[in-house]
């Protein structure tokens, strides 16, 4: 990845800024991506005081004019895009039946819509080159239902597909597109479900009341096990895989 321009959608915090750092420190030229230009500044900051190369860009993944701005900018700013990471997500939980319209479109306006206007606009740098990669970060929600998560799981699962799909449009001209599905990781959007009822514990142990299982590692991934993943994905060691998940949970969905 030496001197390889890779794009990471929601570098900010979590596992998008672990993302960052794990193809920075594989020699890669990061382009930061997220909406939270202050935070995305501090983390920017981080890794290059760390020594890595990583610039950020300021950018709203729903909107896709600003998505085709940012990403030309990028091009002309660092050179070819190389790899892609789509890990921007939001997270709102709730049951169906209590659920607002707004906070349904919030999560598909990200993990969706915003997957879209990434991936189409670097394919279409990419495909002139012949060559790429790109990785959605999506959940091992996306194949297995949970309570008060049917937004979520369902834009995940849209992801999903629309990766695949994308990859397989795109195989032609030599660009790979895989997922990477996470389950419980130690990132602030997991920390944001818990409450007395639900928390480290239950989440390790599993609660048969949500007919959720525990996980049989007995541990909380890591924001660096997922980069790990999508490292990997993205590299020439998996250069003959394409539209393939890559499920990074513990056992959580007992292999799924």
């Amino acid at each position: 990845m030496e001197n390889k321009v890779a794009l990471v959608t929601g570098a900010a915090g979590g596992i998008g800024a672990a993302v960052a750092r794990s193809l920075g420190e594989r020699g890669a030229l990061v382009a930061a991506v997220d909406r939270d230009a202050d935070l995305l500044q501090e983390t920017v900051e981080k890794l290059a005081a760390d020594g890595l190369a990583v610039e950020g860009f300021a950018c709203d993944v729903t909107s896709g004019r600003q998505v085709i701005d940012t990403v030309a900018e990028i091009e002309a700013r660092l050179g070819p895009v190389e790899y892609l990471v789509n890990s921007a997500g939001v997270l709102r939980v709730g049951e169906v039946a209590d659920f607002t319209c707004e906070d349904w479109t919030a999560i598909f306006a990200v993990n969706v819509n915003g997957v879209f206007h990434l991936s189409r606009a670097v394919v279409q740098h990419m495909i002139p080159r012949k060559r790429g990669a790109i990785v959605t970060v999506a959940s091992n929600a996306a194949g297995t239902p949970r309570q008060a998560m049917a937004a979520y799981a369902a834009s995940k699962a849209a992801a999903s597909m629309f990766t695949k799909t994308l990859g397989l449009e795109v195989a032609k001209h030599g660009i790979r597109a895989n997922v990477v599905a996470p389950g419980s990781t130690d990132t602030p959007m997991l920390s944001s479900m818990w409450n007395d009822d639900i928390n480290e514990k239950t989440t390790i142990e599993g609660n048969p009341g949500s007919y959720k299982v525990g996980i049989p590692l007995a541990k909380i991934a890591t924001p660096k096990d997922v980069a790990d993943a999508v490292a990997f994905l993205l590299s020439d060691q998996a250069a003959h895989i394409t539209l393939h998940v890559l499920t990074v949970d513990g056992g959580a969905t007992l292999g799924v």
